[in-house]
């Protein structure tokens, strides 16, 4: 089959590659998808430069990519939730990276049916950034008239993050550039501040959570904002001392400094490491066939361009999710 591998670490036209590699062996728990479409994600550049290799090493060749929807079309012999000719979705396991192939083998744990309401390149779209956003604000403890902030929400985790704070009946603030205001107004927010002319800081007070997406000044920020006893929750923050245990870090302790921010507002700060989950794959599916949350495109190139795509997705200006149609 072909399959899009990273060959080396460096710079994404360098060090990717199409290739013809074997078709996955299917084992006991997996099913066997035949892939229509692929989403990449800030991740796999990240991945591709090298700069996971520390937490996420790889073999060369690797194919890339975790986000997938297609045809089941073979299952191992522990499956039972699933049939030849399902029509599903997932994030895939570490382990199981390679998406944009025209085949992936897949734990069946992370896989769900997916939505019918939506195409296969929609689907392809939702699985990692609507678990990112799902697992961190469910971590936070996310309930109806909350207030939120959730920071950069025309990108893929902010998008999603946006509509599933307002189904969950939260006030959400967030922030973006002037040229995406009236785009990020339409998925729900009740307040968008454009970051190029105001400071986010002089507008939101005493939330409940802060969604912190962009890490650096912003997630120390969050605790100008955050309201006593409130909850930051990040993805690319600091570690935890819980999820540095997970990783083998056994002795470290957050800086000093954080520390001290979150004993003056007697606040919780989360890191959220996303983990494939298919039930909750189940659970994002019901709420876009009910019309509450909706696919965000960028846009989708053919697999012959799909290097383009990764280019595209270094530039950091998606709106939304960029997709690989597997032809």
């Amino acid at each position: 089959m072909k399959a899009l591998q990273i060959i080396k670490y460096g710079e994404i036209k360098d060090s990717l590659a199409f290739n013809k590699i074997e078709k996955p062996v299917v084992q006991a728990q997996d099913v066997l998808i035949e892939v229509k479409a692929a989403a990449i994600n800030p991740i796999d550049n990240m991945v591709i430069l090298g700069k996971l290799q520390g937490m996420l090493p790889i073999p060369f060749p690797s194919t890339s990519a975790y986000d997938v929807s297609g045809i089941v079309v073979a299952i191992g012999e522990e499956v039972s939730d699933f049939k030849i000719g399902d029509l599903v979705y997932s994030r895939v396991p570490q382990e199981q990276m390679g998406t944009v192939a025209e085949f992936v083998s897949v734990n069946n744990a992370a896989v769900s049916l997916k939505p019918i309401n939506i195409t296969f390149e929609e689907a392809a779209s939702i699985p990692l950034a609507g678990l990112t956003a799902l697992q961190s604000l469910e971590n936070a403890g996310i309930k109806e008239n909350d207030r939120v902030l959730i920071h950069a929400g025309s990108g893929g985790v902010g998008s999603f993050a946006i509509q599933y704070a307002k189904a969950k009946g939260a006030y959400v603030y967030t922030t973006t550039s002037t040229h995406n205001v009236s785009w990020v107004q339409a998925l729900g927010a009740d307040r968008v501040i454009d970051y190029k002319k105001e400071d986010y800081k002089h507008i939101v007070k005493d939330v409940d959570i802060v969604f912190d997406t962009l890490g650096q000044n912003y997630t120390a920020e969050a605790f100008q904002v955050i309201k006593k006893g409130g909850v930051v929750v990040s993805i690319v923050g600091p570690l935890d001392e819980a999820s540095a245990k997970m990783f083998g870090m056994a002795d470290y302790k957050l800086p000093e400094a954080f520390t001290t921010l979150l004993h003056e507002k007697e606040a919780t700060y989360k890191y959220i490491f996303m983990h494939p989950n298919g039930a909750q794959l189940g659970l994002i599916k019901t709420m876009i066939e009910a019309d509450k949350i909706k696919p965000i495109i960028d846009s989708v190139y053919p697999f012959s361009k799909a290097i383009d795509a990764y280019t595209h997705l270094a530039t950091g200006r998606a709106k939304g999710k960029i997709v690989i149609k597997i032809e």
